[in-house]
Formats: C-alpha cells, sequence, structure tokens
C-alpha cells in the first residue's frame, strides 16, 4: 500500500487541521506523485493528507481524511480514476471533496466523462507549479476550474458521440426550469462566471447564484461543470449559437 496519512483524525467528523485547506494526492507515478505532495506541503494553507497510488486506495483515504480537494489522475490501475471520483462522491459527507482531474493531454475522452461525472475541473500534469496552486484554492472555494475555450473543444469533440445505452440526457429534464434559470443555465454553460452573468442580466450577483444554486439542485448536479455537459447534451446551447460567447471579457460596469 502507499497510502500515508500525515495527521491524526479529530474524534468525530472531519479531520482537523488548523483550518488549512487539505488535499488528497492521487497518481500511480511515484515521482509525479511525490512532486505534487510536495508541492502542495510548500504551499501556505495548503496541507496533504495523504497519498494514493490506485483508485481503490483513494477511494479508502478519501473517507478517512475528507479531504477538500482531490488532484486524481485519471487514467489509473485498477479502476479509474472516474470510477474512484464517483464512489467518493457517493459517499461523501457534506461538504464533498472538489476533485482536480490530471491529464496528459487535453482532448482526452475520459476528460469529458469525468465532467459529467462531476469534477469540478481538470489540468494538464504540465501546468506550471502556481497555476496548480491558484487552481486548488478555485475548486476549494466552490468555483469551476475549466477553460471555456478548451471546454467547448471537449463538448464539440465528444457530445455527438454515441452514449452507452441508458446514459443518453433526457431533454426534457430542463422542463423543472424557470425561464430565468435556462437562460442562467445557458450563459454558464456558455462559459460566463457569475460577474459576468450578473453584468449580462443586470442584476446582483447574490441572484445569480441563488439562480445557480436552485437549477444544480432541481437538476439533482453537483457542479457548474455538470451543467455545461449537460445544457449541450440538451441542446440548451449548441456550439456556434447566437449566443454570448465563451471567453468574452466581462462587459464595463453600468
Amino acid at each position: 500500500m502507499t497510502i500515508s496519512l500525515h495527521h491524526g483524525e479529530a474524534p468525530t467528523g472531519r479531520p482537523a487541521y488548523g483550518g488549512s485547506t487539505t488535499v488528497l494526492v492521487v497518481d500511480d507515478q511515484v515521482l509525479i506523485r511525490a512532486g505534487l505532495a510536495a508541492l502542495v506541503r510548500a504551499a501556505p494553507g495548503l496541507d496533504v493528507v495523504g497519498e494514493a497510488a490506485t483508485g481503490e486506495e483513494a477511494v479508502d483515504l478519501a473517507a478517512t481524511t475528507c479531504p477538500d480537494v482531490i488532484l486524481m489522475d485519471i487514467r489509473l490501475p485498477g479502476i479509474s480514476g472516474i470510477t474512484a471520483m464517483s464512489r467518493i462522491l457517493a459517499h461523501a459527507p457534506a461538504p464533498a471533496p472538489k476533485v482536480l482531474m490530471l491529464t496528459v493531454i487535453d482532448l482526452d475522452e475520459y476528460v469529458y466523462e469525468a465532467l459529467r461525472t462531476g469534477a469540478s475541473g481538470f489540468l494538464l500534469k504540465d501546468t506550471p507549479p502556481d497555476q496548480l496552486l491558484t487552481a486548488i484554492g478555485t475548486v476549494a472555494a466552490g468555483q469551476m476550474l475549466l477553460d471555456p475555450v478548451l471546454t467547448r473543444r471537449l463538448v464539440e469533440t465528444f457530445v455527438h458521440q454515441p452514449h452507452t445505452p441508458g446514459t443518453v440526457p433526457d431533454p426534457s429534464r430542463l422542463r423543472v426550469l424557470t425561464s430565468r434559470e435556462k437562460e442562467v443555465l445557458r450563459l454558464v454553460a456558455r462559459g460566463l462566471t457569475n460577474e459576468e452573468i450578473a453584468d449580462h442580466l443586470v442584476v446582483t450577483m447574490a441572484t445569480v447564484k441563488t439562480h445557480v444554486n436552485r437549477l444544480l439542485s432541481k437538476l439533482a448536479l453537483g457542479s457548474r461543470a455538470q451543467a455545461v455537459v449537460l445544457a449541450y447534451e440538451c441542446g440548451l446551447v449548441a456550439v456556434g449559437d447566437g449566443g454570448p460567447p465563451m471567453g468574452i471579457p466581462r462587459p464595463p460596469a453600468r
């Protein structure tokens, strides 16, 4: 076993780590795993609670340490990173950990499936250290870490490919949303942040957050990433449609 614990657990609930963002590192390559763990440990406000080399180990260790963020290689021996993530999220106490998937190529079919399953984002393994640390803080704060252009490329590449029987999304799922919630979902899918959506709709940030939380709840989704994929799969957003382009600059303040 390569699982390693670095702190004791509190008697009940989440382990106590002095207010730091806790991170679980999962990668089957020893040097990569050790390098990631060392980088995180050296960063202020971050604490590595363990390391795992397989998906099975990740599931066990996540249950023990309840990390805030999991850095997870998509391709692992045994069960895949996606399967491990699915099991972790299905059994994790609230708040569930945020999962950052690691991959060596951006247009990886597993990345698309990871977003559908509930990943908060993904990073290439050659991501600069400072960007990786920023990414951990971003998802720990509950934000989605997805480059809008890259997300669109993923959707374009994989959304129209045949689905496994029984997994084809039903467009009627969106009927539970109000017209404003559908509009907000469309803007989320086009890559706008809450601040950009607020400017676009001329509403407050609090209002946008309320709409986002409600639509995620109604659709039984765990993340904005899942909302993006569902919006494309259900036809709410189409590549090249007339909606706000992904990654547009935020409109000037009015």
